[in-house]
């Protein structure tokens, strides 16, 4: 099975998954952003963090629905035994 699969597959199962460690990231620690590079770029109001939040739902949700599909295509292509 693990041959059959595409490297796309395994490039948006890895993105969705970067993405969904990103969403959580911002979830729990808001200033992250702050911590991690240094600056500030919201003045610490919040709202690049709520943007980054959104992102990275929409970005998880969608290249797990894409490595769902080319899953979903190799087992199709399986020969059953």
């Amino acid at each position: 099975m693990k041959n059959s699969l595409p490297k796309l597959f395994w490039a948006e199962a890895v993105l969705a998954g970067l993405s969904g460690f990103l969403f959580l990231l911002t979830l729990v620690w808001r200033d992250w952003i702050e911590g991690v590079f240094g600056f500030d770029p919201d003045h610490h109001n919040g709202s690049l963090e709520w943007l980054i939040v959104a992102a990275m739902l929409l970005a998880a949700i969608s290249f797990g629905v894409l490595a769902r599909s080319h899953w979903r295509r190799a087992l199709a292509s399986q020969p059953t035994r």
